[in-house]
């Protein structure tokens, strides 16, 4: 029966009969009446298509564009990330978060969600204990974000550059990032994107600075090579006439990914995975969310 069920909301994204944020809340529920019967393959199903879907994606985006909306994302990209390291720092020792779990949220919140905290847990040697509530904590907010941003950008009249830079720096995860942007408009969605995986590529100073102040030399870091490939989609798409005519078929198999991603992502929310997620370190997840989402909205308004 568990089974079933998820092969029918699978075929459903499949066929794109359900939108990623209903994929997302579906999953939410499905995860929570029925299991998930499938959990030893959700995490590393959901690393495989959300690389696919964003290397896809680039197929639909122009390299010029692209780079012109990731070099003006740039400065407030690098405030961001720091600004947010230091708050999150500050806010731990303050709520007495444990030291590992209080640093992962914050990196999570501050680079790309999950992606990040499965870069940096490593690097700072965490438990698994420690990683999953980090991963807890971000997937909750990441859930919402899909939810809430759209809303507050109308609410806001937002445009779709302004739309786009505010969900890659205050959105933690590439997923809801392009969710959310996907849901706004064909602009916002190509800004978030490039700046969300520029962004991405902090992964390895904030590591090499990570093993500096936690005093582990020999620890490995993880390199987010599809990034690579994305930008090469992207310049294929741009400067290769003979792709144009099979690009959207990419770029539609890439949101189908996505969607699917999505759903997984929800999966993965079960009663167990709330409750072990504590109130201090939730709280530093939402206190440092807010912050960001403030901060940014703020200054992409005043700059933009």
């Amino acid at each position: 029966m568990q089974q079933l069920i998820f092969v029918v909301v699978v075929l459903l994204c499949l066929f794109s009969v359900i939108s990623p944020p209903a994929a997302l809340l579906l999953g939410v529920i499905v995860v929570n009446v029925f299991g998930n019967p499938f959990v030893e393959f959700n995490s590393k199903a959901i690393t495989f298509l959300l690389q696919f879907s964003v290397v896809g994606l680039g197929f639909g985006m122009n390299a010029a564009s692209a780079f012109s909306a990731g070099k003006e994302g740039f400065v407030l990209t690098v405030f961001s990330i720091f600004s947010t390291l230091i708050f999150g720092f500050l806010l731990g020792k303050w709520l007495k978060t444990d030291r590992k779990t209080s640093h992962l949220i914050s990196c999570g919140t501050a680079i790309c969600g999950g992606s990040a905290i499965a870069a940096i847990s490593p690097v700072v040697k965490s438990n698994e204990n420690q990683t999953s509530i980090a991963l807890g904590v971000i997937f909750i907010l990441n859930s919402i974000a899909l939810f809430v941003f759209p809303f507050i950008g109308h609410q806001l009249d937002l445009s779709q550059k302004q739309f786009g830079l505010w969900c890659a720096i205050a959105i933690h995860d590439t997923s809801s990032v392009v969710g959310a942007a996907n849901k706004y408009g064909a602009e916002a969605l190509q800004i978030a994107a490039t700046v969300k995986l520029a962004r991405a590529l902090w992964i390895i100073p904030i590591s090499l600075l990570t093993a500096f102040i936690f005093k582990n030399k020999n620890s490995k870091i993880k390199i987010p090579y599809f990034i690579g490939l994305f930008i090469l989609a992207m310049l294929l798409n741009s400067y290769v006439p003979q792709i144009t005519s099979f690009a959207p078929y990419i770029v539609s198999l890439a949101k189908i990914g996505l969607t699917i991603t999505l759903f997984l992502i929800g999966a993965a929310l079960d009663v167990n995975t709330l409750k072990s997620i504590g109130v201090k370190p939730l709280l530093q997840g939402v206190f440092l969310w807010i912050f960001i989402a403030v901060l940014a909205l703020v200054s992409i308004i005043c700059l933009n």
